[in-house]
Protein backbone atom coordinates (compact mmCIF):
# COMPACT_ATOMS: atom_id res chain seq x y z
CA UNK A 1 0.00 0.00 0.00
CA UNK A 2 1.45 3.19 -1.05
CA UNK A 3 1.15 5.65 1.66
CA UNK A 4 2.12 9.17 0.81
CA UNK A 5 2.33 11.18 4.65
CA UNK A 6 4.96 14.20 4.85
CA UNK A 7 5.95 15.93 7.93
CA UNK A 8 2.86 18.66 6.77
CA UNK A 9 -0.38 18.75 7.28
CA UNK A 10 -3.12 20.80 6.38
CA UNK A 11 -6.71 20.61 6.82
CA UNK A 12 -9.97 21.39 5.22
CA UNK A 13 -12.87 23.31 6.21
CA UNK A 14 -14.42 19.79 8.16
CA UNK A 15 -11.27 18.97 10.04
CA UNK A 16 -9.94 16.57 7.87
CA UNK A 17 -6.13 16.43 7.56
CA UNK A 18 -4.28 15.68 3.98
CA UNK A 19 -2.74 12.84 5.49
CA UNK A 20 -6.26 11.52 6.29
CA UNK A 21 -7.27 12.52 2.62
CA UNK A 22 -4.52 10.39 1.02
CA UNK A 23 -5.35 7.17 3.17
CA UNK A 24 -8.60 7.25 2.70
CA UNK A 25 -7.85 6.76 -1.49
CA UNK A 26 -6.34 3.44 -0.12
CA UNK A 27 -9.42 2.06 1.44
CA UNK A 28 -10.79 0.91 -2.23
CA UNK A 29 -7.73 -2.08 -2.40
CA UNK A 30 -8.45 -3.20 1.69
CA UNK A 31 -12.42 -3.48 0.44
CA UNK A 32 -13.86 -0.76 2.22
CA UNK A 33 -15.73 2.47 1.83
CA UNK A 34 -15.28 5.43 3.13
CA UNK A 35 -19.39 4.94 4.37
CA UNK A 36 -17.92 1.63 6.11
CA UNK A 37 -15.04 3.86 7.87
CA UNK A 38 -17.44 6.08 9.20
CA UNK A 39 -19.89 3.97 10.79
CA UNK A 40 -16.96 2.32 12.50
CA UNK A 41 -16.42 5.59 14.10
CA UNK A 42 -19.34 6.33 14.81
CA UNK A 43 -19.84 3.39 16.70
CA UNK A 44 -16.69 3.61 18.84
CA UNK A 45 -17.11 3.51 22.52
CA UNK A 46 -16.11 7.49 23.86
CA UNK A 47 -12.30 7.36 24.34
CA UNK A 48 -11.36 4.82 22.44
CA UNK A 49 -10.36 7.04 19.34
CA UNK A 50 -12.42 9.87 19.32
CA UNK A 51 -11.97 12.50 21.69
CA UNK A 52 -15.48 14.94 21.23
CA UNK A 53 -16.08 15.55 25.30
CA UNK A 54 -15.90 19.10 26.18
CA UNK A 55 -17.25 21.23 29.39
CA UNK A 56 -18.45 24.50 29.95
CA UNK A 57 -18.16 25.19 33.80
CA UNK A 58 -20.90 27.85 34.95
CA UNK A 59 -19.66 29.33 37.82
CA UNK A 60 -22.15 30.87 39.92
CA UNK A 61 -19.92 33.55 42.27
CA UNK A 62 -21.33 34.59 45.57
CA UNK A 63 -23.30 31.68 46.04
CA UNK A 64 -26.95 31.42 45.01
CA UNK A 65 -29.42 30.52 47.71
CA UNK A 66 -30.50 26.63 47.04
CA UNK A 67 -33.74 27.15 49.08
CA UNK A 68 -34.85 29.89 47.16
CA UNK A 69 -33.75 28.25 44.09
CA UNK A 70 -33.35 24.32 43.26
CA UNK A 71 -34.39 23.14 46.65
CA UNK A 72 -37.44 24.74 48.12
CA UNK A 73 -39.03 23.77 51.74
CA UNK A 74 -42.57 25.42 50.51
CA UNK A 75 -44.00 23.34 53.56
CA UNK A 76 -41.20 25.00 56.30
CA UNK A 77 -41.91 27.70 58.26
CA UNK A 78 -41.51 31.88 56.67
CA UNK A 79 -38.38 32.58 57.88
CA UNK A 80 -37.29 29.46 56.20
CA UNK A 81 -39.33 28.89 53.00
CA UNK A 82 -38.46 32.57 52.01
CA UNK A 83 -40.87 34.27 49.43
CA UNK A 84 -40.81 32.17 46.30
CA UNK A 85 -43.56 29.37 45.21
CA UNK A 86 -42.26 26.58 43.60
CA UNK A 87 -43.58 25.30 39.98
CA UNK A 88 -43.88 22.25 37.76
CA UNK A 89 -41.00 21.68 35.23
CA UNK A 90 -40.39 19.78 32.21
CA UNK A 91 -39.22 16.62 34.24
CA UNK A 92 -42.23 15.00 36.74
CA UNK A 93 -38.96 14.93 39.31
CA UNK A 94 -38.12 18.46 39.24
CA UNK A 95 -39.54 21.46 41.06
CA UNK A 96 -37.87 24.75 40.88
CA UNK A 97 -38.47 28.45 41.72
CA UNK A 98 -41.08 30.58 39.96
CA UNK A 99 -37.50 32.43 39.41
CA UNK A 100 -36.86 30.23 36.82
CA UNK A 101 -39.33 29.75 34.14
CA UNK A 102 -36.65 28.50 31.30
CA UNK A 103 -34.93 26.36 33.72
CA UNK A 104 -38.43 24.97 34.29
CA UNK A 105 -38.28 24.37 30.59
CA UNK A 106 -35.46 22.80 29.98
CA UNK A 107 -34.79 20.31 33.29
CA UNK A 108 -35.29 17.39 31.11
CA UNK A 109 -31.68 18.16 29.89
CA UNK A 110 -30.14 18.58 33.51
CA UNK A 111 -30.30 17.21 37.04
CA UNK A 112 -30.02 18.41 40.01
CA UNK A 113 -27.53 17.70 42.88
CA UNK A 114 -29.23 19.09 46.33
CA UNK A 115 -26.86 17.18 48.55
CA UNK A 116 -23.59 18.93 48.68
CA UNK A 117 -21.45 20.39 51.08
CA UNK A 118 -18.12 20.83 52.27
CA UNK A 119 -16.04 21.27 55.35
CA UNK A 120 -14.24 24.68 54.32
CA UNK A 121 -14.57 28.16 55.90
CA UNK A 122 -17.54 30.07 55.09
CA UNK A 123 -15.22 32.36 52.87
CA UNK A 124 -15.63 33.17 49.15
CA UNK A 125 -12.63 32.39 47.95
CA UNK A 126 -12.07 29.51 50.45
CA UNK A 127 -15.25 27.91 48.59
CA UNK A 128 -13.50 28.78 44.93
CA UNK A 129 -10.77 27.01 45.43
CA UNK A 130 -12.32 23.70 46.86
CA UNK A 131 -15.19 23.20 44.80
CA UNK A 132 -12.96 23.90 41.37
CA UNK A 133 -10.05 21.82 42.36
CA UNK A 134 -11.68 19.17 44.42
CA UNK A 135 -9.47 19.90 47.89
CA UNK A 136 -8.87 22.73 49.92
CA UNK A 137 -6.04 25.51 49.91
CA UNK A 138 -3.65 24.15 52.59
CA UNK A 139 0.07 23.50 53.79
CA UNK A 140 0.94 25.66 50.55
CA UNK A 141 -0.34 22.71 47.64
CA UNK A 142 -2.25 24.76 45.35
CA UNK A 143 -4.48 21.90 43.24
CA UNK A 144 -4.80 22.63 39.99
CA UNK A 145 -8.32 23.95 38.36
CA UNK A 146 -10.13 21.01 36.94
CA UNK A 147 -9.88 22.68 33.34
CA UNK A 148 -5.80 22.81 33.74
CA UNK A 149 -6.14 19.64 34.99
CA UNK A 150 -7.69 18.47 31.27
CA UNK A 151 -5.04 20.77 29.78
CA UNK A 152 -2.23 18.70 31.16
CA UNK A 153 -3.50 15.21 30.35
CA UNK A 154 -4.97 16.14 26.73
CA UNK A 155 -3.42 19.22 25.45
CA UNK A 156 -5.19 21.32 22.88
CA UNK A 157 -7.26 19.91 19.27
CA UNK A 158 -6.91 23.06 17.45
CA UNK A 159 -5.08 26.73 17.69
CA UNK A 160 -7.21 27.24 20.21
CA UNK A 161 -6.09 27.24 23.67
CA UNK A 162 -7.62 23.97 25.96
CA UNK A 163 -8.37 25.64 28.74
CA UNK A 164 -10.43 29.12 29.00
CA UNK A 165 -12.36 31.34 31.49
CA UNK A 166 -14.86 33.96 30.60
CA UNK A 167 -15.10 36.81 30.56
CA UNK A 168 -12.35 37.15 32.82
CA UNK A 169 -10.89 35.53 36.14
CA UNK A 170 -12.35 36.16 39.88
CA UNK A 171 -11.45 39.09 41.41
CA UNK A 172 -10.85 39.63 45.36
CA UNK A 173 -13.00 37.08 47.54
CA UNK A 174 -12.19 38.30 51.16
CA UNK A 175 -9.91 35.70 52.12
CA UNK A 176 -6.81 36.45 50.47
CA UNK A 177 -6.70 32.77 49.27
CA UNK A 178 -5.85 31.41 45.70
CA UNK A 179 -9.20 31.25 43.59
CA UNK A 180 -8.83 27.81 42.60
CA UNK A 181 -8.69 29.18 38.85
CA UNK A 182 -5.06 28.09 37.73
CA UNK A 183 -2.30 25.90 36.77
CA UNK A 184 -1.21 25.57 40.73
CA UNK A 185 1.01 23.15 41.12
CA UNK A 186 1.20 21.90 37.47
CA UNK A 187 2.72 25.48 36.93
CA UNK A 188 1.52 28.40 34.77
CA UNK A 189 1.81 26.51 31.13
CA UNK A 190 -1.36 25.24 32.55
CA UNK A 191 -3.26 28.48 33.49
CA UNK A 192 -6.14 29.05 31.63
CA UNK A 193 -6.53 31.63 29.06
CA UNK A 194 -8.56 34.77 30.27
CA UNK A 195 -10.58 36.26 27.58
CA UNK A 196 -10.56 39.76 29.73
CA UNK A 197 -13.06 41.11 27.66
CA UNK A 198 -16.85 42.07 28.03
CA UNK A 199 -18.24 40.07 24.75
CA UNK A 200 -21.79 41.93 25.61
CA UNK A 201 -19.94 45.20 24.50
CA UNK A 202 -20.59 47.38 20.97
CA UNK A 203 -16.91 46.77 19.59
CA UNK A 204 -15.91 44.03 21.42
CA UNK A 205 -12.48 42.19 20.45
CA UNK A 206 -10.03 40.11 22.75
CA UNK A 207 -6.98 42.01 23.59
CA UNK A 208 -4.44 39.08 23.42
CA UNK A 209 -5.76 37.47 20.61
CA UNK A 210 -4.44 40.01 17.85
CA UNK A 211 -1.00 41.49 17.25
CA UNK A 212 -0.46 45.06 18.07
CA UNK A 213 -2.12 46.64 15.16
CA UNK A 214 1.78 48.54 14.46
CA UNK A 215 3.09 44.78 13.33
CA UNK A 216 1.82 43.47 10.37
CA UNK A 217 1.62 39.55 9.41
CA UNK A 218 4.93 40.17 7.41
CA UNK A 219 6.64 41.94 10.63
CA UNK A 220 4.99 38.93 12.91
CA UNK A 221 6.39 36.07 10.58
CA UNK A 222 9.77 38.23 10.32
CA UNK A 223 10.26 38.37 13.72
CA UNK A 224 9.85 34.61 14.72
CA UNK A 225 12.37 33.86 11.51
CA UNK A 226 14.44 36.12 13.67
CA UNK A 227 13.77 34.80 17.55
CA UNK A 228 14.43 31.24 15.64
CA UNK A 229 18.14 32.46 14.92
CA UNK A 230 18.81 33.69 17.90
CA UNK A 231 17.35 30.45 19.55
CA UNK A 232 19.91 28.69 17.42
CA UNK A 233 22.87 30.10 19.20
CA UNK A 234 21.48 29.93 22.80
CA UNK A 235 21.40 26.34 23.53
CA UNK A 236 22.42 26.30 27.15
CA UNK A 237 19.76 28.75 28.30
CA UNK A 238 17.52 26.71 25.90
CA UNK A 239 18.27 23.92 27.64
CA UNK A 240 16.47 25.08 30.87
CA UNK A 241 12.89 24.56 32.14
CA UNK A 242 12.02 28.43 32.54
CA UNK A 243 13.21 28.20 28.92
CA UNK A 244 11.23 25.42 27.78
CA UNK A 245 8.02 27.58 29.72
CA UNK A 246 8.90 30.66 27.90
CA UNK A 247 9.27 28.78 24.45
CA UNK A 248 6.02 27.26 24.93
CA UNK A 249 4.01 30.14 25.83
CA UNK A 250 5.67 31.97 22.78
CA UNK A 251 4.27 29.14 20.64
CA UNK A 252 1.28 29.36 22.24
CA UNK A 253 1.03 32.94 21.67
CA UNK A 254 2.00 33.12 18.34
CA UNK A 255 -0.37 30.25 17.06
CA UNK A 256 -3.33 32.19 18.51
CA UNK A 257 -2.34 35.35 17.43
CA UNK A 258 -2.01 33.91 13.27
CA UNK A 259 -5.06 31.55 13.31
CA UNK A 260 -7.38 32.09 11.40
CA UNK A 261 -10.01 29.75 13.19
CA UNK A 262 -9.01 31.29 16.74
CA UNK A 263 -10.42 34.62 14.99
CA UNK A 264 -13.84 32.85 13.82
CA UNK A 265 -14.30 31.38 17.19
CA UNK A 266 -14.08 34.47 18.84
CA UNK A 267 -15.97 36.31 16.29
CA UNK A 268 -19.62 37.19 18.13
CA UNK A 269 -20.16 39.33 15.02
CA UNK A 270 -20.98 35.48 12.81
CA UNK A 271 -23.59 35.03 15.12
CA UNK A 272 -27.38 36.28 13.76
CA UNK A 273 -28.81 39.05 16.14
CA UNK A 274 -31.55 36.70 16.98
CA UNK A 275 -29.10 33.85 18.17
CA UNK A 276 -27.11 36.65 20.43
CA UNK A 277 -30.61 37.96 21.58
CA UNK A 278 -31.44 34.34 23.18
CA UNK A 279 -29.13 34.04 24.86
CA UNK A 280 -29.31 38.21 26.31
CA UNK A 281 -27.45 40.64 25.56
CA UNK A 282 -25.41 41.17 28.93
CA UNK A 283 -22.00 40.04 29.84
CA UNK A 284 -22.96 37.02 31.16
CA UNK A 285 -25.82 36.37 28.31
CA UNK A 286 -22.65 36.75 25.68
CA UNK A 287 -19.94 34.26 27.20
CA UNK A 288 -22.71 32.13 27.41
CA UNK A 289 -23.03 32.03 23.28
CA UNK A 290 -18.83 32.17 23.31
CA UNK A 291 -18.44 29.31 25.23
CA UNK A 292 -20.48 27.22 22.65
CA UNK A 293 -18.72 28.84 19.88
CA UNK A 294 -15.55 28.09 21.41
CA UNK A 295 -16.53 24.44 22.20
CA UNK A 296 -17.75 24.01 18.87
CA UNK A 297 -14.26 25.11 17.55
CA UNK A 298 -12.54 22.55 19.79
CA UNK A 299 -11.87 24.10 23.12
CA UNK A 300 -11.72 21.28 25.85
CA UNK A 301 -12.77 23.28 29.16
CA UNK A 302 -14.50 26.51 29.13
CA UNK A 303 -15.00 27.90 32.37
CA UNK A 304 -17.87 31.17 33.22
CA UNK A 305 -17.64 33.16 36.11
CA UNK A 306 -21.55 34.08 36.42
CA UNK A 307 -19.38 37.49 38.37
CA UNK A 308 -16.42 38.42 38.58
CA UNK A 309 -16.23 39.71 42.32
CA UNK A 310 -18.32 39.83 45.52
CA UNK A 311 -17.71 43.71 46.53
CA UNK A 312 -18.72 46.03 43.08
CA UNK A 313 -21.25 44.50 41.71
CA UNK A 314 -25.07 42.96 42.78
CA UNK A 315 -24.58 38.84 42.65
CA UNK A 316 -25.88 36.11 44.14
CA UNK A 317 -24.13 36.90 47.93
CA UNK A 318 -27.60 38.11 49.01
CA UNK A 319 -26.55 39.03 52.92
CA UNK A 320 -29.53 41.58 52.39
CA UNK A 321 -28.17 44.84 53.85
CA UNK A 322 -26.24 47.30 51.28
CA UNK A 323 -24.19 46.59 48.99
CA UNK A 324 -25.59 43.52 48.69
CA UNK A 325 -29.12 42.46 47.51
CA UNK A 326 -31.92 40.68 49.56
CA UNK A 327 -33.45 37.68 48.81
CA UNK A 328 -36.22 39.16 46.91
CA UNK A 329 -33.39 41.71 44.64
CA UNK A 330 -33.07 38.28 42.54
CA UNK A 331 -36.36 38.36 41.14
CA UNK A 332 -35.42 41.93 39.00
CA UNK A 333 -31.74 41.47 38.05
CA UNK A 334 -29.90 38.29 38.70
CA UNK A 335 -32.23 35.44 37.90
CA UNK A 336 -34.00 36.51 34.57
CA UNK A 337 -30.18 37.13 33.21
CA UNK A 338 -29.10 34.09 34.26
CA UNK A 339 -31.98 32.31 33.73
CA UNK A 340 -32.15 32.89 30.19
CA UNK A 341 -28.47 32.61 29.31
CA UNK A 342 -28.77 28.84 30.74
CA UNK A 343 -31.01 27.74 28.77
CA UNK A 344 -30.31 29.22 25.56
CA UNK A 345 -27.34 27.48 25.91
CA UNK A 346 -28.88 24.27 26.82
CA UNK A 347 -31.17 24.34 23.52
CA UNK A 348 -28.23 26.04 21.18
CA UNK A 349 -26.05 22.71 22.29
CA UNK A 350 -28.91 20.46 21.73
CA UNK A 351 -30.05 21.53 18.30
CA UNK A 352 -26.38 21.54 17.09
CA UNK A 353 -25.84 17.92 18.56
CA UNK A 354 -23.19 19.39 21.25
CA UNK A 355 -24.62 18.33 24.04
CA UNK A 356 -24.16 14.68 23.96
CA UNK A 357 -20.42 15.42 24.26
CA UNK A 358 -20.68 18.70 26.36
CA UNK A 359 -20.82 18.63 29.96
CA UNK A 360 -22.66 21.49 31.48
CA UNK A 361 -22.48 22.41 35.00
CA UNK A 362 -23.28 24.81 37.37
CA UNK A 363 -21.76 25.08 40.71
CA UNK A 364 -20.90 27.74 43.52
CA UNK A 365 -18.83 27.90 46.30
CA UNK A 366 -21.57 27.26 49.26
CA UNK A 367 -24.99 27.60 49.34
CA UNK A 368 -26.81 29.95 52.43
CA UNK A 369 -28.34 29.85 55.43
CA UNK A 370 -31.44 27.98 55.99
CA UNK A 371 -33.05 30.98 58.22
CA UNK A 372 -33.80 34.28 56.45
CA UNK A 373 -31.22 36.82 58.12
CA UNK A 374 -32.32 40.53 59.53
CA UNK A 375 -31.89 42.14 56.61
CA UNK A 376 -34.38 39.75 54.68
CA UNK A 377 -31.38 38.15 53.06
CA UNK A 378 -29.41 34.80 53.43
CA UNK A 379 -25.75 34.20 55.05
CA UNK A 380 -22.60 32.19 53.99
CA UNK A 381 -23.59 28.08 54.38
CA UNK A 382 -21.33 25.73 52.75
CA UNK A 383 -22.81 22.90 55.27
CA UNK A 384 -25.25 22.37 52.05
CA UNK A 385 -25.91 23.66 48.82
CA UNK A 386 -27.01 22.33 45.15
CA UNK A 387 -25.08 21.79 42.09
CA UNK A 388 -26.28 20.80 38.77
CA UNK A 389 -25.32 18.72 35.43
CA UNK A 390 -26.51 18.52 31.84
CA UNK A 391 -24.98 17.22 29.23
CA UNK A 392 -21.99 14.94 28.41
CA UNK A 393 -23.23 11.88 29.07
CA UNK A 394 -25.29 13.14 31.95
CA UNK A 395 -29.24 11.74 32.21
CA UNK A 396 -31.63 14.87 32.61
CA UNK A 397 -34.51 15.17 34.76
CA UNK A 398 -33.59 13.34 37.94
CA UNK A 399 -32.79 14.72 41.69
CA UNK A 400 -29.62 13.15 43.24
CA UNK A 401 -29.43 13.41 46.82
CA UNK A 402 -32.04 15.75 49.52
CA UNK A 403 -31.40 17.97 52.10
CA UNK A 404 -33.06 17.99 55.33
CA UNK A 405 -36.62 19.52 56.00
CA UNK A 406 -35.17 23.05 56.32
CA UNK A 407 -31.70 22.73 53.71
CA UNK A 408 -29.00 22.88 56.37
CA UNK A 409 -27.51 19.30 55.87
CA UNK A 410 -27.34 16.49 53.77
CA UNK A 411 -30.08 14.44 54.48
CA UNK A 412 -29.71 11.68 51.61
CA UNK A 413 -26.43 10.75 49.38
CA UNK A 414 -23.72 13.65 50.70
CA UNK A 415 -21.43 14.89 48.04
CA UNK A 416 -18.22 16.69 48.15
CA UNK A 417 -16.11 18.53 46.02
CA UNK A 418 -13.91 16.03 45.23
CA UNK A 419 -16.89 13.62 44.07
CA UNK A 420 -18.03 16.85 42.10
CA UNK A 421 -14.49 17.23 40.01
CA UNK A 422 -14.61 13.72 39.25
CA UNK A 423 -18.18 13.50 37.71
CA UNK A 424 -16.46 16.23 35.67
CA UNK A 425 -13.12 14.03 34.90
CA UNK A 426 -15.67 10.91 34.42
CA UNK A 427 -17.91 12.77 31.24
CA UNK A 428 -14.33 13.73 30.24
CA UNK A 429 -13.09 10.00 29.89
CA UNK A 430 -10.61 10.74 32.81
CA UNK A 431 -9.66 7.85 35.46
CA UNK A 432 -9.84 10.04 38.61
CA UNK A 433 -6.89 7.30 39.57
CA UNK A 434 -4.96 8.94 37.12
CA UNK A 435 -1.94 10.46 38.76
CA UNK A 436 -0.29 13.79 38.34
CA UNK A 437 3.05 15.30 39.41
CA UNK A 438 3.10 17.04 42.61
CA UNK A 439 4.70 19.16 44.65
CA UNK A 440 8.25 17.57 45.35
CA UNK A 441 7.32 15.11 42.25
CA UNK A 442 5.24 13.32 44.52
CA UNK A 443 2.37 11.87 42.65
CA UNK A 444 -1.04 12.87 43.05
CA UNK A 445 -4.19 11.00 41.88
CA UNK A 446 -7.07 13.80 40.12
CA UNK A 447 -9.52 13.08 43.53
CA UNK A 448 -8.54 12.59 46.70
CA UNK A 449 -8.81 8.52 47.66
CA UNK A 450 -12.57 7.32 48.50
CA UNK A 451 -14.09 10.14 45.76
CA UNK A 452 -15.69 8.87 43.05
CA UNK A 453 -17.89 9.98 40.43
CA UNK A 454 -21.77 10.38 41.47
CA UNK A 455 -22.85 7.18 39.20
CA UNK A 456 -26.68 7.74 39.29
CA UNK A 457 -26.30 11.39 36.99
CA UNK A 458 -24.72 9.16 34.15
Amino acid sequence: MLNFEGKGVSHNCNGTTRRDFLQVGTLGAMGLTLADVMAAEAAMKPGEKKDNRSCIMIFNLGAPSHIDLWDMKPDAPSEIRGPFKPISTSSPEIQISELLPRHAQVADKFSLVRSAHHGGAAVHDSGWQIVQTGRQFSGGVNTPHAGAVVNYLKGRRTDLPPFVVLPELMGRGGGNLPNGQAGGFLGKAYDPFALNANPAEKNFQVPDLLPPKEIGTVRLNRRQKLRELVDETANVFEATENAALLNDNFESAFRLMTSPQARDAFDLSKEPASVREKYGMNRFGQCCLLARRLVEAGVRFVTINTFLTVFNEVTWDIHGSKPFTSIEGMRTKICPMYDQAYAALLEDLEERGLLGDTMVCNLSEFGRTPRVNPAGGRDHWPQCFTVYFAGGGVKGGQVVGASDPIGGVPADRPVEPADIVATIFKSLGLDPETTLPGPGNRPFPLVDFGHHPIHELF
